[in-house]
């Protein structure tokens, strides 16, 4: 599905996954800093087998953030993930846009 998706659409979708009696999880960016990819807000649905719908990055930081999102699925437990120029990580994931986002990450039950 399009990363250009609005909120209805990726909360519509997480909830179809529900009812499905799919696990899942919803990332929204909750800071950013500089540069960043998508603006505070955005969000994306994640199921348990890793399906997606829209976007908290462009793509350069979404593959960790769905690994994330499937622990957080697992284990119930929320993160806040923090990706930025200070964050080794950063490049390892793609983040090299000079910006800093913060990911906050929950299980949708």
């Amino acid at each position: 599905m399009s990363s250009a998706l609005g909120h209805e659409t990726v909360l519509a979708q997480a909830a179809a996954w529900r009812r499905a009696g799919k696990g899942v999880a919803l990332a929204t960016v909750v800071s950013t800093w500089g540069s960043s990819p998508r603006p505070v807000g955005s969000q994306l649905a994640i199921d348990e087998a890793g399906a997606m719908v829209g976007s908290v990055s462009g793509g350069c930081i979404e593959g960790a953030v769905v690994h994330e999102a499937k622990q957080v699925i697992a284990e119930g437990a929320p993160r806040l993930l923090d990706y930025g120029v200070t964050n080794e990580m950063a490049w390892e994931v793609g983040l090299a846009c000079g910006g800093k986002v913060e990911v906050f990450v929950e299980r949708v039950d």
